[in-house]
């Protein structure tokens, strides 16, 4: 199938690249926050809240693992690289596509993370996470566009010029 999976850290842009990809790809666009909180009624922080990060997880897994479109922009959110169903899911549906950023970049981004339902560990700074997320997100990609001193629309083109579509 021909899909886009837009993959990295919170605050890379991935819904934001992903609407304007699909828009120019004549694409669908689907963000899958979106989808688990209409599915679980309830924002991404307050299920973490309720679930636990470990729950959360599953649930985002399960939801990840059942998109069944084609011809779609998919935008998972940054925890999706630890769900390995979901990814496997995405590998067979579409070209996984890494937003891959600066930890500078990220930290001046996300002000916020808790409050954004980014899945933090006890303890856990945002540098340990974008550490730990980097290599998953290596893992699975099958193309990376670096967004390090592009803006949004240089940033589009990049995606559009490396999965050949321009």
């Amino acid at each position: 199938m021909n899909n886009v999976i837009l993959i990295g850290m919170p605050a890379v842009g991935k819904s934001t690249v992903g609407v304007v990809v699909a828009k120019r790809l004549g694409y669908k666009f689907v963000d899958t926050d979106i989808l688990i909180q209409e599915e679980e009624g309830r924002l991404l922080r307050e299920i973490i809240e309720e679930k636990g990060i470990h729950g959360f997880l599953e649930i985002e897994d399960r939801v990840n693992a059942g998109v069944d479109v084609e011809n779609t922009v998919i935008s998972p959110g940054g925890s999706v690289v630890y769900c390995e169903n979901a990814m496997e899911h995405y590998k067979k549906i579409g070209t996984v596509v890494y937003l891959q950023v600066s930890f500078e970049t990220i930290n001046k981004r996300l002000k916020n993370a808790k409050g954004r339902g980014v899945v933090l560990k006890e303890g856990q700074t945002l540098k340990d996470l974008y550490d730990e997320r980097v290599r998953l997100f290596e893992k699975y990609a099958d193309v990376t566009v670096s967004e390090d001193g592009l803006n949004l629309e240089e940033t589009i083109e990049e995606v559009l010029k490396t999965l050949k579509i321009l």
